[in-house]
């Protein structure tokens, strides 16, 4: 083949699992990220104990050390069977391949916690994923931007800008996982992103406890109840949501017992509240648009806002439909229009960016991060 072959995994906040993108890059064209070529993708689902027990990690727990460097081995054994079933689907050996960028499972996430600096810890032991694939590993792409004093998140902000920039368009890149996510590329060249809140967490936890499913397909149970106006409102009362970026979170906030506190002493029907979460993830993204993109607002009739959704959440027709009534007339789509799929972008953007950091290129975007400046993202275990 003409380029070099990446392998992209990511395993995001929804826990659903690993998803894993095989892309190639023309070594003539790596400043142009638009050039990369996606050539096959595959997911390899979580065993539900394996998620039991990445979500019992997220607090202080006995014996939390050994567990979690535990949970990594499995993790990596995991990750290694994702990116075998890949190479064989692919008809490609270890050899072929120049890296696998691996985003490895956030278990906590608190920047600027107690030192000012904070910590920020993705689990999956990369040295032993490199171990058992034979393939050069690229991970830890969210300390050093830590260390230089920004958020570590989000990262793929950058990734949107390489491949989904445009001069006539304002585009809004929305990833709605576990936590939604913004990017807001202004067609002036300026770079918006930021986590808005939750996106799919809540409402998954919520339909576990109540429906014993792991997510609510196309929010059909959520469609049967009615938004409850005081229960919105009191999750609206969220400190976080009206913080100004850069701003990151994750189940260290938004979780089980965050929504219990806010539901104590009520007896409100399930699919209600099931209705008022997705509600709120639509809500805070529309907010988060008006008030934190600033060039949302400043758009001329030749300028169009252009908003495209991604991850599970894109899948959701009644959040899709909430967020359209919000937005009026913008055109509310998705990735798959661009020519990437829902479900396959944040892989392929840690494909890219573990070639970016093998050829020294900085990957962070300090205006969303908060960083001192760009740096190079990765750790980088050789084969």
């Amino acid at each position: 083949m003409a380029g070099e072959l990446f392998i992209g995994l990511m395993s995001g906040t929804s826990l659903d699992g690993v998803d894993v993108a095989l892309v190639e890059f023309n070594t003539a064209e790596l400043e142009n990220a638009q050039q990369l070529h996606v050539l096959h993708t595959h997911f390899l689902a979580y065993p539900s104990d394996i998620r039991a027990q990445i979500i019992a990690l997220q607090h202080p727990t006995d014996n939390e050390l050994e567990i979690t460097a535990l949970t990594g081995n499995t993790l990596a054994r995991l990750y290694a069977d994702a990116v075998n079933q890949l190479l064989g689907i692919a008809q490609l050996s270890p050899n072929e391949i120049t890296a696998i960028g691996c985003h490895g499972q956030t278990i906590r996430h608190k920047p600027g916690f107690a030192d000012g600096i904070g910590f920020t810890l993705q689990i999956g032991n990369a040295a032993l994923l490199s171990e058992l694939t034979g393939i050069t590993v690229v991970s830890d792409f969210r300390s050093r931007d830590i260390a230089a004093g920004g958020q570590g998140a989000p990262l793929v902000p950058a990734f949107h800008q390489a491949v989904f920039s445009s001069h006539q368009a304002n585009r809004a890149i929305i990833n709605i996982g576990g936590i939604a996510n913004i990017t807001y590329l202004a067609s002036s060249g300026t770079v918006t992103g930021f986590d808005s809140g939750p996106g799919n967490m809540l409402l998954d936890s919520w339909i576990k406890q109540h429906k014993s499913l792991d997510y609510d397909a196309d929010g059909a149970w959520a469609g049967t109840g009615q938004i409850i106006k005081p229960l919105l409102e009191s999750m609206l009362k969220e400190s976080y949501f009206s913080l100004p970026p850069p701003k990151s979170t994750g189940r260290d906030l938004f979780n089980d017992a965050w929504l219990a506190h806010i539901l104590l002493n009520t007896n409100y029907r399930p699919h209600d509240v099931a209705r008022t979460l997705v509600y709120l993830s639509a809500l805070t993204i529309y907010d988060a648009l008006i008030l934190d993109c600033h060039d949302y607002n400043q758009s001329i009739d030749a300028i169009q806002n252009e908003v495209y959704l991604c991850g599970g959440g894109a899948r959701n027709s009644l959040l899709k439909n909430d967020l359209q009534q919000m937005l009026g007339n913008t055109k509310v789509s998705t990735t798959d229009e661009l020519g990437i799929g829902v479900d396959w972008l944040e892989a392929i953007a840690f494909a890219w960016l573990a070639n970016r950091c093998l050829n020294q290129k900085t990957a962070n975007l300090p205006e969303v991060t908060g960083a001192k400046g760009a740096r190079i993202l990765g750790a980088i275990y050789q084969n």
